[in-house]
C-alpha cells in the first residue's frame, strides 16, 4: 500500500560529497563516501530517492554503530537518517481502561534508547530492553537488534519501508524472515526501513524507568564504552557465547595495529587510537579464523562491512 503520493518540487536536504566516514561510524575509522546525503524530513527522502539512477549503490546508515566502512571507501550514495527521519509518538488506541496494549510510532532515525526513554513516559512497558542498544530504530529492525533476553522484532507490529521510487509501503512482520540478529523480505525486493510501530504493554512507567536505569548501569560495567567500538561483533552461537570462546582461545586482548580485541569484553574490538578500518577488518578476520581453528565453530558475524578496500 503506497501512502500518499510522492512528493515534487526542489530538494531540501544536504547533499556532501568525498565525505569522511569514519565521522558517521562509531568505530571512529575508514575511508570515504562519494556522496551523502541528509534528508530534510520522510518526504524530503522520498523525492531524493527518485533522483537516483537505477544502477546507483544506495547505503542507509544511522548511528554507525554496527558498521565498518573498508579505507578505500564506500561508492554511491550513503543516506544519514539519524535526527532527521526522527519523529516518534503515540499511535491507536491508549486508553488504559480499554485496552492492555498501547502503539508506539517511532522513525529510523530515532535512537533505540529514545523509544525506551519515551515508552516509560507513557507507561508503556517491554521496550526498556532498546535502551541498551546503540543504535537508530532504522538499524535495529534491519538486524533484528536485541539484548539481555529481548529482540527488537518481538514488538513489532508493522514496519514502514520506502523504495527507490519513493513509496511508502506498510509491511506485517508475515513479510519477513526474521531470525537471531537476521532480517530479510519474504521476497525479492530492494526496501529500506524508515520506521515501525511497536506495541507494548500499559504498566508502570516509573518501574520501566529503573529497569531502564537499571540496564544501563549493567551496560557500563560490562562493556567497553570508553573507547571507539561497534558493540558485539560477533553472534553468539545457539548455548554459548562468542566472548566465551574468544577468551577460551587466547585472543582477548589480541592487537593488530590500534584495533584490539577488548581486554573488558571479548566480543567487542575496540579502536585505541589510530585504528585503520583494515586494522579491525584483519582482527575480525584472525579472531574467526583462530575460534574455528581452535573450536570448531564459526562465529558469524554482527557487524556489517561495506566498501573497498
Amino acid at each position: 500500500m503506497v501512502e500518499r503520493p510522492i512528493p515534487t518540487g526542489p530538494l531540501r536536504g544536504t547533499l556532501a560529497t568525498d565525505v569522511d566516514m569514519s565521522r558517521y561510524v562509531s568505530w571512529r575509522a575508514g575511508g570515504k563516501a562519494e556522496r551523502v546525503y541528509t534528508p530534510a524530513d520522510m518526504d524530503d527522502l522520498r523525492a531524493f530517492l527518485t533522483t537516483l539512477p537505477e544502477a546507483e549503490p544506495i547505503n542507509f546508515i544511522g548511528l554507525g554503530s554496527n558498521l565498518l566502512v573498508r579505507d578505500g571507501g564506500v561508492r554511491g550514495t550513503v543516506v544519514y537518517l539519524h535526527g532527521v527521519i526522527n519523529q516518534i509518538r503515540l499511535d491507536g488506541p491508549q486508553d488504559n481502561a480499554r485496552t492492555t496494549f498501547g502503539m508506539v510510532y517511532a522513525e529510523a532515525g530515532v535512537a533505540s534508547p529514545k523509544v525506551a526513554r519515551f515508552a516509560a513516559k507513557h507507561n508503556l512497558v517491554g521496550a526498556e530492553f532498546l535502551a541498551g542498544i546503540p543504535g537508530t530504530v532504522g538499524g535495529a529492525l534491519a538486524m533484528n537488534a536485541g539484548c539481555y533476553g529481548h529482540e527488537t522484532w518481538g514488538h513489532v507490529s508493522q514496519v514502514l519501508t520506502v523504495n527507490r521510487r519513493g513509496e511508502l509501503k506498510r509491511r506485517s512482520p508475515r513479510e519477513f524472515r526474521v531470525g537471531y540478529r537476521h532480517v530479510e523480505p519474504d521476497t525479492a525486493r530492494k526496501e529500506w526501513f524508515v520506521a515501525a510501530w511497536f506495541i507494548l504493554e500499559h504498566g508502570d512507567g516509573q518501574a520501566s524507568r529503573r529497569e531502564i536505569t537499571r540496564l544501563l548501569k549493567q551496560r557500563i560495567a560490562s562493556q567497553p564504552l570508553q573507547l571507539p567500538n561497534a558493540g558485539s561483533v560477533f553472534r553468539n552461537p545457539t548455548g554459548d557465547h562468542a566472548a566465551r570462546l574468544i577468551e577460551s582461545c587466547g585472543l582477548k586482548g589480541m592487537q593488530i595495529g590500534g584495533a584490539q580485541v577488548s581486554e573488558k569484553h571479548a566480543n567487542f574490538i575496540v579502536n585505541r587510537g589510530g585504528a585503520s578500518a583494515a586494522d579491525i577488518e584483519n582482527l575480525i578476520d584472525t579472531v574467526e579464523r583462530t575460534v574455528l581453528e581452535k573450536t570448531g565453530i564459526h562465529l558469524q558475524r554482527e557487524v556489517r562491512i561495506i566498501g573497498e578496500r
